[in-house]
């Protein structure tokens, strides 16, 4: 016993949960068992009653009769035998007869302490009446019930007590193999976990199954072991995040920018290595001051303070303060400063401190302040650039209206500029305008402007006038001093101007009218014979318009077919035989009519348009000659006119070549005519395009010699096959002995370098013959032929029996 004390003892203790699971078990488990045992024994003792029950009615029913005729026939032996058998039933110990009228029969005996139950039944006869004979008192016993009760009472308590108990041992063993042993598997795995083994997973010493891998046990594994990876994940990324806020304090104290970190109260807390660097003040002697209160200058401290104050206030409304301060470092020196100021918060989005970027600015705003001066003001000439001028002009109307005077504004463009470029080089014209910047600025006063708009294209502002004649003399001054040579290159260049006027309040008023006005007057002074000026009339509104309306026309004339191509012819000077002819562009406009070539290509050129155009161009007559050959059987050459800007046009030898192949035209019978101020240009560009048409066989001529500054020193540089005598020199051979003189040397000087001569501008047959007795190679001109369209020039060709 004691033993068996000791056991429970130690198992109460080593497995305290299975102990309470098995007295919970035996306890309800008896509760239950008490209760069923307890109605079992209650159902059995109520079916024993009953069954005696029964039987006292089979014994009222069985013997009523029988006992009444015994009564009846008073047959007394038989009377007695009748309640013999009754009494000799179970549980039968007691019979009581009462026989009327007052006699009574008593068999057995009524024990004293036991329990019984009576019955009592009335015997009776039918004669001619009813009869009451008497009745008959059955007495049972009951203690062979309650005995049976007692023993099945005892029989049940040791039987269910003995199943309980055996069943709840079972349970626990059951218990102890499937979740108890398991649950001290995961206490010490519990005991023992710890950072340094969260690889090792929680595992339990049972079989791997279906149905184990799905029970309680398996999922409060599975918690375990995600709650072991999550904590691993966890400290992963704690390792990073430390790792991060490592390499961010690395990153803030080693950032280009400087870096404040400052309370609630704007007290400094932390200083970067940059801050120091920037300001001279070190990191540790500014802790717990505030950032605008560092330099030790009483007047800087009032300058910031109202400063600090807007950005603590900004910071606080908007979240974000940024701009530019002019901080002052630790010795004093100014230095520029652009500043970002955000709050620092928590997780519940309130401010805990607050972070100040700092970043030196000084050379960008020195940049600033000379992009500001680029954005206003030209670079080459240093005058104020179209932007400028523009907003002056504006002040000056505006004040104008206020004073009730008036504003000249002269438009100005240096006449044959780009002749000067082209010829002298960019570097030339660049001098030019300086010079002409400078020229221009002497003839003003101090209110005046004088600005340049781009190109070779100056504006003057005159403010404050008191009447229109005063831009008059202001103008006269101008082209005075445009009189003097510019000195280019070591060489005298004669360089003037063209200037338009136009008068506010008098002409518009509005600064772009006025400028419109002003240019339109500036072309009027260019019709007049340039080195002019002219001042605004309402008439030049509609010539300006015109060269609008021109523009717009021409740009429209390609898509709807209204170029045309004439062809004159180029003869051998000593038979008239037909060798080549130039094309000539005419443009036949439906409301302008036919257009001279003389009102629309500077425009061209001028807008760029003369590169589609010379394309098409350069086209149409490569075809044109194959068609004459085609049609007609003669092979004739064909010339044309290669603008400057159309020739420094990157994709200029594509088109040539485009041209020819798509033709199918020799390159031999193509010649390029390329004007004489094109070749001053000595560049490599230049260059090199001239020696890829000569390696590609076209043919190349030098248009209107004679009418450049010093073209004879290039000839020879450039492959040139032929050279064009200008129709100014050849006019007057037969009159002037100057051109005459001149024409002789050219043509010998292209002899010399092995070029042929072209004459152009024949109309006599006595510049004919002179021609032919100098040993000029080639003529065009009038006398041959005027310029053909196609269909004119092959009938041309058909007639003249000199073409063959």
């Amino acid at each position: 016993m004691q033993k068996l004390l000791t056991r429970l003892q130690r198992f109460r203790t080593g497995s305290p949960l299975s102990f309470r699971l098995l007295a919970y078990i035996i306890v309800f488990s008896s509760l239950f068992t008490l209760i069923s045992s307890a109605i079992q024994i209650h159902s059995d003792y109520r079916k024993d009653l009953s069954q005696i029950d029964r039987r006292m009615k089979v014994i009222e029913t069985g013997y009523t009769s029988s006992l009444a005729r015994s009564l009846w026939a008073l047959d007394q032996k038989l009377l007695q035998t009748q309640l013999e058998g009754i009494l000799s039933l179970p549980d039968i110990v007691h019979l009581r007869l009462k026989i009327e009228p007052d006699s009574e029969l008593v068999m057995g005996t009524i024990p004293r302490d036991g329990k019984t139950i009576s019955h009592a039944f009335e015997l009776t006869h039918r004669g001619d009446g009813m009869f009451t004979l008497g009745e008959l008192t059955v007495t049972a016993d009951l203690r062979g019930v309650y005995s049976d009760m007692r023993q099945r009472v005892v029989e049940v308590l040791t039987t269910q007590f003995l199943k309980t108990f055996l069943i709840s041992i079972l349970i626990i063993l059951i218990f102890q193999h499937f979740v108890a042993r398991h649950l001290s598997t995961m206490a010490s795995y519990a005991r023992n976990f710890s950072l340094n083994n969260l690889s090792q997973p929680l595992k339990l010493d049972r079989p791997d199954s279906p149905l184990n891998r799905h029970d309680e046990l398996a999922q409060v594994t599975d918690a375990i072991n995600q709650m072991r990876e999550r904590l691993v994940a966890d400290v992963e990324r704690q390792a990073r995040d430390a790792e991060e806020i490592r390499k961010f304090s690395k990153a803030i104290e080693q950032s280009p920018s400087s870096v404040l970190i400052c309370d609630r109260q704007w007290h400094i807390e932390f200083a970067n290595h940059k801050f120091a660097q920037l300001t001279g003040f070190d990191a540790e002697s500014i802790i717990g001051k505030h950032p605008g209160m560092l330099s030790e200058d009483a007047r800087a401290h009032r300058e910031n303070r109202q400063l600090w104050q807007s950005i603590r206030l900004q910071v606080q409304r908007v979240g974000v303060w940024q701009g530019e301060i002019n901080s002052v470092r630790k010795n004093g020196e100014r230095f520029w400063e652009q500043l970002i100021v955000t709050p620092i918060k928590n997780s519940n989005g309130e401010a805990t401190g607050y972070l100040i970027l700092g970043e030196d600015i000084s050379i960008r705003k020195r940049y600033e302040q000379q992009l500001l001066r680029q954005a206003n003001y030209d670079i080459l000439t240093g005058l104020p650039n179209r932007m400028l001028a523009l907003d002056r002009l504006k002040l000056a109307l505006a004040q104008a209206r206020r004073e009730s005077s008036l504003v000249g504004v002269m438009f100005l463009d240096l006449d044959n500029f780009k002749h000067i470029n082209d010829t002298l080089g960019h570097d030339a014209g660049d001098n030019l305008l300086i010079e002409a910047a400078r020229r221009i600025s002497s003839c003003l006063r101090g209110t005046s402007t004088v600005a340049r708009l781009g190109g070779d294209e100056f504006l003057v502002i005159l403010p404050g006038l008191t009447g229109p004649e005063a831009t008059a003399q202001v103008a006269e001054r101008i082209l005075k001093t445009f009189a003097p040579p510019y000195l280019l290159n070591g060489q005298e260049v004669f360089v003037t101007t063209s200037i338009g006027i136009a008068i506010f309040p008098n002409d518009s008023d509005n600064s772009g009218t006025l400028l419109q006005h002003a240019d339109a007057a500036m072309y009027q002074a260019k019709h007049k014979g340039k080195s002019a000026y002219a001042l605004f009339t309402p008439e030049m509104t509609e010539v300006s318009h015109e060269r609008l309306q021109m523009e717009s026309l021409m740009r429209r004339a390609l898509e709807q077919n209204e170029f045309e191509l004439y062809y004159q012819p180029i003869v051998r000077t000593d038979s008239g035989e037909l060798c080549s002819a130039e094309a000539l562009l005419r443009w036949n406009n439906p409301g302008l009519g036919m257009v001279m070539p003389d009102r629309f290509i500077p425009l061209a050129e001028e807008t760029g348009l003369i590169t589609p155009i010379g394309e098409w161009v350069m086209r149409e007559a490569c075809f044109a000659a194959v068609r004459w050959k085609e049609t007609m059987g003669i092979s004739i050459g064909i010339s044309v006119n290669v603008s400057p800007r159309q020739f420094r046009d990157p994709g200029f030898i594509f088109t040539v070549m485009n041209a020819l192949e798509a033709s199918g035209l020799n390159p031999q019978q193509l010649e390029l005519e390329i004007t004489e101020r094109l070749i001053l240009d000595n560049t490599i560009e230049t260059a090199d395009i001239l020696r890829q048409l000569d390696q590609s066989g076209v043919r190349l001529s030098v248009d209107d010699f004679g009418t450049g500054y010093s073209a004879l020193s290039y000839l020879k540089s450039y492959p040139f096959d032929t050279l064009k005598i200008d129709k100014s020199f050849v006019r007057d051979v037969m009159t002037e002995q100057d051109d005459a003189a001149l024409v002789k040397a050219i043509i010998n000087m292209a002899h010399s370098l092995g070029l042929r001569v072209i004459a152009e501008g024949v109309e006599e047959e006595a510049q004919t013959h002179f021609l032919q007795h100098e040993g000029c190679d080639y003529s065009q001109g009038y006398f041959y032929s005027r310029p053909l369209p196609e269909d004119a020039f092959r009938e041309w060709l058909e007639t003249n029996h000199r073409v063959r």
